[in-house]
């Protein structure tokens, strides 16, 4: 990914005709001053970006794509650009197919939006507002046939649901399924795969695909119409958007029209067609081309061709921000995330199945969308780095950023250190799979110069990001204009950060303690050695003193107790690396076992087995006990075995804390 990256950088920055600035690690000489750089003076001559025309843009992406998909090891994509209520370039690269090598076309090849088909499900959701059949503001289990758990008192409204703050956990349990497998409705889905509720509603940002699921039952049930239906006669039809479904799998005539889906390029081997559940949250196929109708409408209060699917001020509403993590970041819409940079107000939602990957972006003040879509992940995630890219150079080219930079703040020293340490996201699973986002909590530390590295971020080069504070707990990039904030509780205690370097679908929170990575990865490495090493040792001690006719001394309790301490640290050591070996498949797989829900069975033997390993513990400290109580041991052995009870202990408190044990199957 990072070769790729530089690559594109390099290519958007040398071979492309009119540039302005490129965000390289190693960028050319731009108008924007550097944070470090004096400000130049007002009368200085800054090169005016070129117009935005369909011709322009023709000669930009045939220069650029082709060269990113070939690196990238992606078969095709197709790519749609709208302006002032027209379209304005759409056009196809690579293959939509490796076997008949077509170019995808932008009017007739369907491409997988992934989650980009929320944004069809909040359109329904606020069409049924605007008619008042719906309320934001209302409990939703009122339009539910089910409940959903209460967590504070607080209840989920259909707001909380499109900001994604209704609180759900992780859920990706049976999230994409195969198109031979059995299907289920919307509404058995929700109701077989109700996540708990880890916050209070409205409070803490979290992903949730399970929550505009419910907003499309919703729909459902006030309309009268299935989902698909509903979207089909309320939304495509009005916009024309006439090679657009809902339906999974796709049906005749729109089937032949589907590209086809790889890991990459040069793996050539066909995907299968991917079921997403809950529909709403990421079923849909389409065209670039009628995306860039669902762009147009957005972008035309509401109207596309002379046909409306919403009030101007419904879709005034739909993009005002309604929930930010913290003051001056990009948050919430009504549905869309805000994506604000180089100057201009950006709303807009990026989509992501096993295969394809897909970014659409609304330029609501200059009236600009622009939409991509690619049928491969790619080498290390080539397609995600891909879209980003292509729209950076998009705004680099069209829309260069000139803010200026502000000054480093004063505080960055003392406030530097003491925002350092350990933070986990607020999208994760607390239920069944606590080992796995243990794993994946972020660092952010401290640099002799006052700036900060976070391990979650890192530039198109895939080196770490800089961060300098320009306010109170406010940071700026290095040499960049992107922002990490960090939001501190009334007593001053950092509470969580978040950035508008990535979509702000969530955000990270602090960990403390034992809890941390820090912590955990040190002694709960030393305990597993302790263990293993005891493991190993117990046989090799056997065949020592057999060789040297050695008897080891010892009352029938203390064998008794000694015999049961050694097979409680076999059962001790197979629950921990029972639990790392299914992360190593999970990570080797890309997750594809997790989403299938495939892996339950085997989370109840590892949950059996952290059964077992607790009882292990007890024997091992019941024998550690006897052993100090003994008179006849060696204070090697002593030491020894209180070093065993030691280590056994903690895994115990780790088998508890991170539910190594919670015998649920909720993920």
């Amino acid at each position: 990914m990072h070769r790729l990256t530089k690559l594109i950088a390099a290519f958007v920055a040398t071979a492309a005709v009119g540039i302005v600035s490129a965000q390289v690690p190693a960028p050319m000489p731009s108008p924007v001053p550097s944070p470090t750089a004096p400000t130049s003076g007002a009368h200085d001559e800054v090169a005016m970006p070129p117009a935005l025309t369909g011709q322009d843009l023709a000669v930009f992406y045939d220069g650029l794509l082709p060269f990113a998909l070939q690196r990238g090891d992606v078969a095709g994509a197709v790519i749609s650009v709208v302006k002032d209520g027209r379209i304005i370039f759409a056009k196809g690269y690579g293959y939509g197919d490796l076997k008949t090598r077509a170019v995808p076309s932008p009017d007739d090849t369907l491409f997988r939006p992934g989650s980009t088909s929320k944004l069809f499900a909040w359109t329904a959701v606020m069409q049924l507002v605007e008619q008042g059949k719906l309320d934001l503001d209302r409990d939703v289990n009122g339009y539910l046939d089910f409940a959903l758990p209460p967590r504070d008192g607080k209840p989920v409204t259909l707001r909380d649901l499109m900001t994604h703050s209704g609180g759900f956990e992780e859920s990706a349990k049976g999230l994409i399924t195969g198109a031979g497998d059995k299907q289920v409705t919307l509404g058995d889905y929700l109701k077989s795969h109700v996540p708990a509720r880890i916050f209070p509603a409205g409070e803490v940002v979290a992903y949730s695909n399970f929550g505009c699921g419910v907003a499309g039952y919703i729909v459902e049930r006030v309309s009268g119409q299935r989902f698909e239906d509903y979207v089909r006669q309320h939304i495509f039809v009005p916009l024309d958007m006439r090679h657009s479904t809902n339906d999974q799998p796709i049906v005749a005539p729109l089937a032949p029209l589907m590209a086809s889906s790889y890991r990459t390029a040069s793996d050539g081997e066909l995907q299968p067609f991917e079921v997403v559940h809950p529909a709403p949250a990421g079923g849909m196929s389409s065209t670039a081309t009628d995306m860039a109708h669902f762009m147009i409408a957005q972008l035309e209060g509401g109207s596309y061709d002379g046909a409306r699917i919403l009030q101007p001020a419904t879709v005034a509403a739909m993009h005002t921000p309604q929930r930010t993590a913290a003051p001056g970041l990009n948050g919430f819409d009504l549905g869309f995330y805000q994506e604000d940079s180089h100057g201009q107000r950006i709303v807009g939602h990026a989509g992501d199945l096993n295969y394809f990957h897909t970014d659409l972006h609304l330029m609501l003040d200059a009236h600009v969308g622009f939409f991509i879509s690619m049928n491969s992940a790619g080498n290390e995630g080539g397609a995600g780095v891909i879209r980003a890219a292509m729209f950076r150079a998009f705004l680099d080219r069209y829309f260069p950023d000139r803010t200026p930079a502000p000054p480093t703040a004063a505080t960055a020293g003392a406030d530097a250190a003491r925002v350092a340490g350990w933070y986990l996201s607020s999208r994760r699973n607390d239920s069944a799979m606590r080992p796995l986002y243990l794993l994946t909590q972020v660092q952010v530390a401290a640099m002799p110069d006052d700036t900060l590295v976070i391990s979650a971020l890192t530039d198109d080069a895939g080196a770490p990001i800089r961060w300098r504070e320009v306010g109170p707990l406010a940071y700026r990039e290095v040499g960049g204009s992107r922002h990490v904030t960090f939001v501190a509780d009334a007593q001053g205690a950092i509470r969580y950060w978040a950035t508008d370097a990535e979509p702000p679908v969530f955000l990270f929170q602090r960990v403390t303690g034992l809890e941390a990575l820090g912590s955990v990865r040190w002694l709960a490495s030393l305990a597993c050695l302790v263990v293993l090493v005891t493991l190993v040792l117990w046989p090799l001690g056997r065949g020592l003193r057999r060789h040297y006719r050695h008897a080891l001394v010892l009352t029938a309790t203390q064998r008794r107790t000694r015999l049961l301490s050694r097979l409680g640290s076999l059962a001790l050591f197979a629950a921990v690396f029972g639990w790392l070996l299914m992360l190593v498949v999970l990570s080797a797989t890309g997750a594809v076992p997790l989403v299938q829900g495939t892996i339950t069975p085997w989370l109840y033997v590892l949950y059996v087995l952290g059964l077992l390993g607790l009882a292990g513990v007890v024997a091992i400290v019941v024998h550690a006990v006897r052993v100090w109580v003994a008179p006849r041991r060696s204070a090697w052995v002593r030491v020894g075995e209180a070093l065993l009870a030691v280590s056994a202990l903690y895994l115990a408190w780790f088998i508890v804390v991170f539910g190594l044990i919670s015998f649920s199957a909720r993920y």
